[in-house]
């Protein structure tokens, strides 16, 4: 190093500002070629976790990537810093030092809130993977709350690097506080109910969720500090602010521990005299059925005479609650009756409508 050190001098013939340039374009060049070996070396090992699926060395290395990159260059233009002090005399050692904390406090920061991120995933991934069940809001409300402390301790670090008081900072900010509070009342009252949803837990991420007070209805795709985003069933996005479900009501079906059939069937009123056995038939029918709860009310019965037709009434909960298979038993119990009703000589009853130009005898003029 005195070898070379002592080449460069002589090659600047004794200007400093020129000896500077060459110690500053080293500095560059090697920052250059490290940062090049370093993202080589970090593609490599990308791979290889990728390669053998191993999610925490691939969410590690997939968070460092880019920190460390700019984290080199930070490190080499402190040191252009540090040397312009000492051969040109230029007083920026207060402003390198400041430049050199504030940068290696940003990237750690960014590397923390990548890594947090990805763990989140890899940690349910290999739960998923497991078969264990696993609350995504949960998962997103911790992640959420550990990015937020990682950029609180980054700021406090800036802040006392530029020379800032700490304590009189957090002093300022709890009398800054009450103004804050009034010109960003609406935002304050989105983070907090955001708390509620992830405290109260009335919907996670995946949910059905509708409200009889708004046109809200969907799935929920994302529940942030400011915003719920739910995906309706015409695939729009839907951006509701959390602090409107603190005053509407708020029903998810995803949670239904059984799915109500409700049907009504009418028959002809010349049918009269089946009624009774239609009606025992479809009970015993709904008695054995595979999906319907027999735990649960079953209810079959002959309930009105209707404007053209004689209702049967068929009441009963199934133990199947997702949407496509609930149709399907439904649509099992409809056929079945439909053949009950056909078993037993009878038809379903259609409107009826009447002229009532033949129906009525003439008017004698």
């Amino acid at each position: 190093m005195k070898w070379f050190e002592a080449r460069l001098e002589s090659f600047a013939g004794g200007d400093t500002m020129t000896l500077f340039s060459l110690h500053a374009l080293l500095v560059v060049l090697v920052v250059v070629v490290f940062n090049y070996v370093l993202r080589r070396v970090l593609a490599r090992f990308g791979r290889v976790a990728h390669k053998e699926d191993t999610l925490w060395e691939l969410a590690l290395v997939a968070s460092a990537r880019r920190p460390l990159s700019v984290l080199v260059w930070v490190v080499g233009i402190s040191l252009v810093g540090q040397m312009a002090q000492t051969q040109a005399d230029i007083a920026i050692v207060d402003v390198v030092y400041s430049v050199r904390v504030i940068g290696v406090a940003v990237c750690l920061s960014w590397f923390l809130t990548g890594f947090i991120g990805k763990a989140k995933d890899a940690i349910i991934r290999q739960r998923a993977a497991r078969g264990v069940e696993i609350d995504r809001t949960t998962a997103d409300a911790i992640a959420q709350l550990l990015r937020i402390a990682v950029w609180v301790t980054t700021f406090l670090v800036v802040l006392q690097s530029l020379g800032f008081s700490v304590g009189g900072v957090l002093a300022f900010g709890g009398i800054g506080g009450i103004a804050i509070g009034f010109a960003a009342k609406d935002l304050l009252a989105n983070f907090f109910g955001s708390l509620m949803i992830y405290f109260d837990r009335p919907f996670t991420v995946g949910d059905w969720v509708r409200s009889p007070d708004r046109q809200i209805e969907g799935t929920i795709e994302d529940i942030g500090w400011r915003l719920t985003r739910i995906r309706t069933f015409e695939k729009r996005p839907l951006y509701v602010p959390n602090s409107v479900f603190a005053t509407i009501l708020v029903e998810n079906p995803s949670r239904m521990s059984h799915r109500r059939i409700n049907e009504t069937i009418g028959l002809r009123y010349s049918d009269i005299d089946k009624v009774a056995a239609i009606v025992e038939d479809i009970q015993a029918m709904m008695s054995v059925h595979p999906e319907i709860d027999q735990s649960q009310p079953v209810v079959v019965s002959f309930d009105k005479f209707g404007d053209f037709s004689l209702d049967i009434m068929v009441r009963a909960l199934s133990q199947v609650t997702a949407g496509a298979e609930f149709q399907r038993v439904k649509q099992d119990i409809l056929l079945k009756i439909a053949d009950i009703i056909a078993s037993h000589g009878a038809k379903v009853a259609l409107p009826t409508r009447v002229n009532l130009t033949q129906a009525l005898p003439p008017v004698n003029a």
